[in-house]
């Protein structure tokens, strides 16, 4: 699987995602490059090269090719967790699964969203020997999107097996209470980050526009989450309050 995704600004579904495998470099700036890898931010207040994000297995190291302003890699779903970079600091290791990238650009804070779902895990104890073994399924129960992935199971686990999946506004209604933040577009986001994460292969069906049908998408994710028991019953804790916090 990619090792890292950057997703940015304004992006509007997974084909304007760019993947990046281990060692390979994205650069980003307002100046469009004619080689490599390059994301064009087309504002006056970002540097010509302003910096390359490289990928490195189950992490990703930013380097800030400013010469005045510090970057902040912000955990979005930490408690205000976040590191700085400053101008002209080369490979600073970023561990967050997900980050935002904030540049500060004249009056106004841009963003740029990375992802690194790899998650890398020693097949056996004692000694390490040779290359980690990768995640099946790499998921996080103290993450939201494994929240969302119970609330989209939930009426299933509960023993209804044709139960209809939940709409959008269930879920943001289900999640509430422990997201008090929960909105459409921040459950959507969450439904196409596990379709990621969890490699689905695109819908063989669109909706009109040409985008998948996200429908389609929740029944797929739904459908694998309990053929290989990725949630089980006792989760349902997670939606009642019952269990450890999401993080």
């Amino acid at each position: 699987m990619h090792s890292i995704i950057v997703v940015p600004m304004h992006s509007t579904g997974p084909d304007d995602h760019i993947h990046l495998d281990p060692c390979e470099s994205l650069s980003f700036g307002r100046a469009a490059r004619s080689h490599g890898p390059h994301l064009v931010i087309p504002h006056e207040g970002v540097s010509r090269e302003a910096g390359e994000i490289t990928a490195a297995g189950a992490y990703w190291r930013l380097s800030n090719l400013s010469t005045a302003q510090t970057y902040v890699v912000e955990n979005p779903e930490g408690a205000g967790e976040h590191i700085k970079v400053p101008p002209g600091r080369l490979d600073a290791p970023v561990p967050f699964e997900f980050s935002r990238v904030v540049l500060p650009a004249g009056s106004e804070l841009l963003s740029l969203d990375v992802w690194a779902p790899r998650h890398d895990y020693l097949d056996r104890t004692g000694p390490r020997g040779g290359a980690p073994t990768a995640s099946a399924f790499p998921l996080d129960r103290g993450k939201r999107y494994f929240q969302v992935l119970v609330a989209l199971c939930a009426a299933r686990l509960r023993g209804e097996p044709h139960a209809p999946l939940p709409t959008a506004e269930e879920l943001v209604e289900r999640l509430r209470p422990l997201w008090p933040s929960a909105s459409r577009a921040s459950v959507a986001w969450n439904i196409d980050y596990l379709a990621v994460k969890l490699r689905l292969k695109p819908a063989p069906d669109s909706a009109p526009g040409g985008g998948p049908r996200l429908n389609g998408k929740k029944e797929r994710l739904v459908s694998l989450a309990l053929r290989f028991d990725l949630v089980r019953e006792a989760d349902l804790d997670l939606l009642s309050g019952k269990a450890e916090a999401v993080r």
